[in-house]
């Protein structure tokens, strides 16, 4: 989350805190929607039905649930499609680089030669 980065369509430094962030039900946890809840994120984070029952089980101590925003939600198929393509680069699918330098370079490289061939 430190890393990000969200360029401005004018001049300006490009600013540190998204609008939303868009994760799957892997991502759900307490922790997670409190961190971003605390820097002023908007988190569209399915529940995972486990989660659900526990909540209800509780009853009025469980709390409300979390906001889900459905359309924006589906936004993250074009994402996901995207990974799933640099993914088929052996390289970045098996993650056998010790170096989180070496990883990223690899990434970087696997990005070029996608645009390339389109």
């Amino acid at each position: 989350m430190s890393r990000i980065r969200v360029p401005r369509t004018g001049p300006g430094r490009p600013r540190t805190r998204p609008l939303a962030v868009l994760a799957d039900r892997a991502y759900s946890s307490r922790a997670i929607r409190s961190h971003l809840r605390r820097r002023g994120i908007r988190a569209v984070i399915p529940q995972p039905s486990d989660q659900i029952g526990h909540r209800l089980r509780r009853g009025r101590q469980g709390g409300r649930p979390p906001g889900f925003d459905r359309e924006v939600s589906k936004q993250r198929n074009t994402i996901e499609r995207c990974i799933n393509r640099l993914k088929q680069w052996r390289g970045l699918a098996t993650r056998t680089d010790k170096l989180a330098v070496a990883y990223q370079a690899a990434l970087h490289l696997a990005a070029i030669l996608t645009w390339t061939r389109r």
